[in-house]
């Protein structure tokens, strides 16, 4: 149990008395309650700012059958539709300074909340691990655009350079978090800015290079005069879905991050600003990148790193390599250390302290990151992946139901850390309606990964798995009176 938390106009001062560790998920004080709009506006232009997410974005204009805009239609809706279920799953983490792991024990309990907490850190894991071995390859290509050097003989499928890079950067990470949330906010207000400043030279280099075409293409790309209501309806759906999924793991934990905001002021602000703003200057950026390749290069290429490569400047090389690098430490700390990191310290609140569980993250980011391109990389592993993402959706609506429908935005913060008893430990620890509604939802969120007559609901899945594990935790909840 967590000490006595000493509080003035609701907002914690200090935590007297806590454990050792537990400073990862008390609540932030005053003090640590610093994150402006300005903050919570770059968690999500690192978010949306990724290899992958250009790519994404890219593709949408392209792949689905639609107009442009349709697509850029369709990409605004689902940066608003974002908004306001991370303004909503981010409420209590803002009132009360509390984390995920701690606001899923209203629902969940304070024992079955480790579950959720695990299963949204082992993706985050993961994908850590991943994403610090793409950034590495930034840096690779950083050090050869610089010295001319190859790298050498491979061992496990990467160079000496390859694997000096991987370890840089696995080391720049623990860096960053060992410095505390202060400078992760201080990298993600950095990041944000300087990729899109870098993004914008891009679209000018490829102005000149196309001799004034650029705008001609992406004209292009927007009429699709081929398309029909029923494609441009359906890809308008799809691409909605397909964002939203994207975005799917953040909006759960999102209290990770708001618990830090000022107010629920600078909150509101940040998101609005941060989504719908960033999706449509990087969509923006991302069409006009591409119509410029397709005039340059003959082809529509989505990926920038390719389209740098066919460049041949040694100074955009440099600059775009140092650029992918901030982009991806950038989604990699919002999307994948932090909820880590909580999640693992929850399964041990008073052992387990914020740098530790950071070091445990970055062990495992180290074999999965490392094992990369050798081995993990050649098995069917996006199954799952995805499975364990798709196991995510009905805790968001559990969360939400209890939060606003039953609790009416009222949580006893006390008993949240209270793990022998209190309004939150149930059946010694799990609530049985939780389970039940998870299990049940979860069921039909998974199938939509594995069975092929769902497959085509894969894509908006995350939202009916999250309205099927709400509806039914709430009704198990009214009808056996428990909240």
């Amino acid at each position: 149990m967590q000490g006595l938390i000493i509080e003035k106009d609701g907002v914690p001062i200090r935590s007297h008395g806590s454990q050792p560790g537990d400073d990862t998920l008390s609540p932030v004080t005053r003090e640590e309650k610093s994150w402006g709009w300005f903050a919570i506006f770059n968690v999500w232009a690192n978010d949306i700012q990724s290899l992958f997410g250009y790519s994404l974005v890219a593709s949408l204009f392209i792949s689905y059958g639609v107009s442009g805009w349709t697509a850029f239609a369709a990409l605004i809706v689902a940066g608003l539709f974002v908004m306001v279920l991370v303004n909503l799953s981010g409420a209590a983490g803002e009132r009360y300074g509390i984390p995920y792991p701690v606001l899923a024990r209203a629902s969940m309990g304070t024992a079955g909340a480790r579950l959720p907490a695990v299963l949204r850190a082992t993706v985050a894991v993961f994908w850590y691990g991943v994403q610090v071995y793409f950034a590495s390859t930034a840096l690779s290509l950083l050090i050869r655009s610089v010295t001319g050097a190859t790298g050498g003989a491979e061992v496990l499928g990467l160079t000496g350079i390859d694997w000096l890079s991987f370890v840089l950067v696995w080391v720049f990470h623990i860096v960053i978090f060992w410095r505390g949330m202060s400078w992760v906010e201080t990298f993600l207000n950095i990041a944000g800015p300087f990729v899109y400043v870098v993004m914008i030279g891009l679209v000018a280099v490829l102005w000149v290079k196309s001799e004034g075409q650029l705008l001609s293409q992406a004209r292009t790309i927007f009429a699709n005069p081929e398309g029909t209501w029923s494609t441009e309806i359906a890809g308008f759906v799809a691409i909605i879905g397909t964002m939203v999924a994207y975005f799917a793991a953040v909006m759960i934990n999102f209290s990770d991050f708001s618990r830090y905001a000022r107010d629920k002021k600078a909150m509101i602000r940040g998101n609005l600003a941060g989504l719908p703003f960033n999706m449509i200057l990087f969509s923006a950026l991302a069409l006009l990148t591409t119509a410029g390749a397709a005039v340059v290069y003959g082809e529509a290429i989505i990926n920038p790193t390719e389209i740098v490569a066919r460049t041949d400047s040694v100074l955009l090389g440099v600059i775009a390599a140092i650029t992918f690098f901030a982009a991806t430490v950038g989604i990699n700390l919002v999307a994948n250390f932090i909820p880590a990191v909580n999640g693992i310290a929850n399964l041990a609140p008073s052992k387990i302290g914020f740098r530790k569980a950071g070091l445990i993250t970055s062990f495992f980011a180290l074999i999965i990151g490392g094992l990369w391109t050798s081995f993990i990389s050649q098995f069917g592993i996006s199954g799952f992946v995805n499975t364990l993402g798709a196991t995510l959706a009905p805790l968001y609506g559990i969360m939400i139901a209890d939060y606003y429908l039953l609790r009416k935005e009222v949580l006893n913060r006390d008993d949240l850390y209270n793990m022998q008893g209190g309004t939150y430990h149930y059946r010694n620890g799990w609530n049985d309606n939780a389970l039940v509604a998870f299990g049940i939802a979860a069921v039909f969120s998974v199938a939509t990964v594995w069975v092929p007559a769902l497959s085509q609901l894969s894509g908006y899945a995350w939202v009916i798995g999250a309205v099927l594990g709400g509806v039914i935790y709430f009704q198990r909840c009214r009808q056996s009176h428990v909240v």
